[in-house]
């Protein structure tokens, strides 16, 4: 349940978080608990670490399903590269899927290129500036200060490239698991009718860490993200 907070406290919260220019960076490593949610259903729980040592970091993410999505193994996906000033520069990204299924993304920001393996298959694709993989991408904000208004990603996860544009909506209570949550609430802007909602929810007490991902499909389809517990 999200509670929506006066317009004019949200006005001055924002402004106060905007406005920021430096604060302090995340733990040297936290953990982050999640139930992935399907239409009202628990598939399963993630668990997602992030480490870094002030200049290089690396974000682990594993999935183990619920019931009999628990014979699916445990899916996995990493990610590992630089902090920089403008934020996360990612060298390498994994998803492994089973014993048959894996993609991975390798950046050469010198070449401003990223080459790109599913099952044994290359391709290498020119990147801008703004291009992360899928676990850079929600943690972006750990690192750098967001900033209101507008946003655009290039989203390289293994398998193709992806443009995203993001808008900033403000911030709002969030009520989880672990417990009740100030997040900043961004949210994706859709190219068409046909294309899914996704929304992040990131929680501004606790170093602007993913706390919630939605994604609503044409269909109506409800896959949701929500984060259980923040710790070390």
């Amino acid at each position: 349940m999200i509670a929506k907070l006066p317009l004019p406290f949200v006005a001055t919260l924002g402004l106060a978080l905007f406005c920021a220019v430096a604060r302090a960076m995340p733990p040297e490593r936290v953990t982050l608990g999640y139930e992935l949610i399907r239409n009202g259903l628990v598939l399963g729980d993630v668990v997602e670490t992030l480490e870094h040592d002030g200049d290089t970091y690396s974000i682990t993410s594993e999935l183990k399903g619920r019931g009999i999505l628990a014979l699916a193994g445990v899916l996995k996906r990493t990610t590992h590269g630089h902090i920089t000033p403008h934020g996360l520069r990612p060298d390498e990204f994994h998803d492994q899927r089973g014993a048959s299924w894996a993609v991975s993304a390798k950046f050469d920001w010198r070449a401003h290129s990223v080459t790109q393996d599913k099952n044994g298959k290359s391709e290498t694709l020119r990147i801008p500036a703004s291009a992360q993989d899928p676990l850079s991408l929600a943690y972006e904000f750990a690192f750098v200060p967001p900033k209101a208004g507008r946003y655009e990603v290039t989203r390289a996860d293994g398998r193709g490239l992806t443009p995203f544009r993001f808008t900033v909506v403000g911030t709002e209570k969030l009520s989880t698991p672990a417990g009740e949550l100030q997040a900043l609430h961004v949210a994706k802007e859709r190219d068409g009718p046909d294309d899914k909602f996704t929304d992040i929810w990131f929680a501004t007490e606790h170093h602007f860490l993913p706390a919630r991902v939605l994604v609503v499909e044409k269909d109506g389809t409800r896959s949701d993200q929500v984060v259980t517990r923040i710790g070390d």
